[in-house]
């Protein structure tokens, strides 16, 4: 006969086939069809053989026996007092055709850039400054407020970057946003009603970035780049932008810079080149977006000072919590010129996403009570030991392999052998590395030729991972 269905109390629902002899082997073979597709999690508590039976309109018999079935081949425990439970146990799911795994193992460690080691997230520090943010809010923080984002956390943000990036700020003209991605969307818009056509960018990248800036209607105009950075000064070989940053057909209406540790070249910008682009925006009434990712993190000297000092009135600075606390907190800040910040918050308006008030105030107590610099303090000296570690494990195992960009942040790029990426990225497959060769990085219209290096985040594995992580590293190396 057909079969029924029965809800677990886990919003699951499982077909038993009525043949008879053979109910008690079709609900054997459904609860484990269940277990084996990951519809029945880990851990998760069955219903009583007897509430089971009834819902079925069965023997409870028959649901103690199959229960007792799976229990026999290691599908469900059952111990007094905690009654049956789905077992804790790997269950290897057999990829499709199409979607083969290109090594005989899944990533054991994550080495791709960008992600800081989420297993410090100060909880602890957190809880208690989201304790007292919210015994602190006034009633109406918790209602729609205002587009640019709590006070509070400005106000603290003000102070901070001030304090720590030599960032000029006012909190009425900072903005809070969802992280850099939706910072971007904004001044993709600003630049667009401006009149602007492109904007230029660094030859080493993210592809997000160029593709956003391309969904926002502008050209992405690859800068060249060398040992000094970004060439700023090329600028002028795409045009002016217009007076104000009107712009014209074609021309470049702002440039995208990693200027204090280029991502992921890992060169700050050399100050002569600081001084061009600025120069640049002067003169033609252009904008630069200052993506400011990972600043607080230098190691051998103190750390470059935010490009947006030198003039608040043509740069619009970038930043975000993403690096030094976590990216799930989806909090960003723009500091905007006094004459563009009316425009990014129309465009706000326009295309909001929600950024949480409590998390607002939350990293605002954070910042204002010290436990953001405590914490700031901890992770470098833990990136700064990581990355110690690997440049003494790549002289000893790998001394052809050389290690650039490494005073600040926390990835690294490793010079190979020409001809030598795609073989060592596929190695580090083979051995479990998830790890990027820097053609990944590189715009697909920039003009120099391509280099070999893997680009290695040395943020992501956890304190009891890294050794392992970095052994595994160095055994995939030429």
């Amino acid at each position: 006969m057909a079969g029924s269905w029965a809800t677990f109390g886990v919003d699951l629902h499982v077909e038993v086939a009525r043949t008879g002899s053979g109910l008690r082997r079709g609900l054997t073979d459904a609860l484990r069809e269940a277990v084996r597709g990951g519809r029945l999690a880990p851990g998760i508590r069955l219903p009583s053989s007897r509430s089971l039976a009834a819902d079925l309109g069965i023997a409870r018999n028959t649901v103690a026996d199959a229960y007792a079935d799976l229990v026999a081949e290691g599908w469900l425990t059952a111990r007094q007092g905690s009654g049956t439970r789905v077992a804790q146990r790997d269950v290897p799911v057999p990829a499709s055709p199409a979607r083969r795994p290109r090594s005989p193992r899944g990533p054991a460690y994550d080495l791709v850039p960008g992600t800081p080691d989420l297993a410090s997230f100060p909880r602890a520090e957190w809880l208690k400054a989201y304790r007292r943010a919210l015994t602190a809010a006034p009633n109406d923080a918790l209602g729609y407020g205002d587009p640019r984002g709590r006070v509070e956390l400005r106000t603290a943000l003000a102070g901070y970057l001030a304090r720590a990036r030599g960032v000029r700020a006012d909190p009425d003209h900072i903005l809070i946003c969802s992280g850099f991605v939706h910072g971007l969307m904004l001044l993709g818009e600003v630049l667009r009603r401006r009149g602007a056509r492109t904007l230029a960018v660094e030859s080493y990248g993210l592809d997000v970035h160029w593709d956003l800036i391309g969904r926002a209607g502008l050209e992405s105009v690859p800068l060249p780049f060398d040992e000094l950075g970004t060439r700023t000064d090329d600028l002028a070989q795409h045009g002016d932008s217009g007076s104000g940053g009107s712009g014209g057909s074609g021309t470049v209406g702002g440039v995208l810079l990693t200027p204090a540790h280029q991502f992921p070249m890992g060169v700050p910008l050399h100050p002569d080149r600081r001084a061009a682009v600025v120069d640049w925006a002067r003169r033609t009434g252009g904008l630069i977006l200052e993506d400011d990712y990972d600043g607080e993190f230098r190691y051998d000297r103190q750390p470059v000072g935010a490009l947006q000092g030198l003039d608040p009135d043509r740069v619009v600075y970038f930043g975000t919590a993403s690096k030094a606390l976590a990216p799930g907190l989806r909090l960003g800040w723009l500091v905007l010129p006094p004459d563009v910040a009316p425009e990014v918050m129309a465009a706000k308006g326009g295309m909001d996403w929600s950024c949480g008030v409590l998390d607002q105030l939350t990293l605002a107590e954070f910042l204002t009570s010290g436990a953001y610099d405590r914490h700031v303090r901890a992770s470098r000296l833990r990136y700064r030991r990581r990355r110690d570690q690997l440049v003494a494990a790549l002289a000893a195992s790998a001394p052809s392999v050389t290690a650039t960009g490494i005073a600040a942040g926390f990835h690294a790029v490793l010079r190979l052998p020409p001809g030598s990426e795609q073989p060592v990225v596929r190695a580090a497959a083979w051995h479990g590395l998830a790890v990027h060769g820097l053609t990944s990085y590189r715009h697909p219209t920039a003009t120099p030729p391509p280099a070999d290096a893997l680009i290695v985040g040395y943020g992501t594995p956890s304190d009891s991972a890294w050794p392992r992580a970095l052994e595994t590293l160095c055994g995939a190396l030429p």
